[in-house]
């Protein structure tokens, strides 16, 4: 039996759905999937085993110019790809109107969740048969119910595996010496950006244990951002650019990851590295990093979790000071998790 998976983006919703296809490929042999996703996402469903063939998108991109994209028929191969094959069931594992529509321009019959249990209802005019899971469930848990009922299996809830297969991403590639702790200081909202100078004390704190810091980045302001927290030691490693297999590699050889709320965080947990993720503005309640050793820390501002992109604070301004400097806390609400916290917690996260 073939399936498609329709699940384009972003990279934590992606990987909140290999859970799913482990659980399906443990219960039903016979499944083989496919798996639609946005270009740049596109190593990642290729590293479970149960996923045969990866599909890739680029709405995003045809977006910017889509006169080029009709001229340069880059849709006519996308459509083309994706109708090679008639598929026995089509999960839209996203609940957009552009997973939907990819969902019914594909040959199969398609199935997603109900229009009170998604988060754009007029998705579900693309499907044939729909399913509710409430939204109370954590984003994977939703999924894995989702798929268990549309492929009529059952799944042990308490056991929860990404299927990763980590030979499919070449760790032999990075070397191994010495303790490291990678930051994942890149996201995408500005409210969910701890404070650089957090960073670098941090940074300082985990030097002062014996490691060395890698900071990743993928564009200019992260570059930046990365240069400032690595400027006061030489044991803080800015990272050439990397691919996400790149990463993952990094992630797996080091010895644990603190993250903001970034999808990336949510990769060290798919990988089952100790990750402790700093959430001010957001909640992890239902989409917080998942998995074995997996630490959040919230804000107790009352303002929080506001779940806004530009911050609304109005109280009185909140400041800290790193190496006699002071500076404002933006934004407030993460003034919560002081530097030297995190790092007792993160340390204790690591011999739990």
């Amino acid at each position: 039996m073939r399936v498609l998976i329709v699940k384009v983006s972003s990279l934590g919703d992606i990987i909140h759905t290999l859970p799913a296809v482990t659980d399906a490929h443990r219960a039903r042999k016979d499944l083989v999937f496919d798996w639609v996703v946005e270009e740049n996402f596109a190593e990642v469903p290729g590293w479970h085993p149960a996923v045969e063939t990866v599909i890739p998108v680029a709405i995003r991109r045809w977006r910017r110019n889509i006169f080029k994209t009709y001229l340069n028929n880059e849709f006519r191969s996308f459509k083309r790809a994706l109708q090679g094959v008639h598929y026995d069931l089509v999960i839209d594992a996203q609940g957009l109107i552009k997973s939907g529509l990819i969902s019914r321009i594909s040959r199969g019959l398609t199935i997603g969740l109900s229009n009170r249990t998604i988060r754009e209802p007029m998705a579900t005019l693309f499907y044939n048969k729909v399913y509710s899971v409430p939204w109370t469930e954590h984003a994977v848990d939703r999924v894995r119910q989702l798929f268990s009922r549309a492929l009529n299996y059952r799944y042990d809830k308490e056991t929860i595996d990404y299927g990763i297969d980590i030979n499919r991403i070449g760790v032999e590639e990075v070397g191994t010496s010495g303790k490291k702790v990678v930051f994942l200081h890149g996201t995408t909202w500005s409210t969910k950006h701890w404070p650089a100078d957090y960073w670098r004390h941090l940074a300082h704190n985990a030097v002062a244990a014996g490691y060395e810091v890698l900071l990743p980045w993928g564009n200019d302001d992260e570059r930046t951002r990365a240069e400032f927290i690595a400027a006061d030691s030489d044991r803080v490693t800015i990272l050439d650019r990397q691919s996400l297999s790149g990463l993952a590699r990094h992630i797996l050889l080091s010895e644990g990851v603190i993250a903001v709320d970034t999808g990336l965080g949510h990769l060290a947990a798919a990988l089952a590295k100790p990750t402790l993720s700093l959430y001010g503005p957001t909640n992890p309640g239902l989409s917080g990093t998942y998995g074995k050793q997996q630490l959040h820390l919230t804000s107790d501002l009352k303002c929080a979790p506001c779940v806004r992109k530009a911050c609304t604070y109005n109280g009185p301004k909140i400041t800290d000071k790193f190496q006699n400097k002071s500076f404002t806390v933006t934004p407030p609400c993460f003034s919560s998790h002081k530097p030297d916290m995190v790092w007792r917690q993160f340390e204790r996260l690591l011999i739990d």
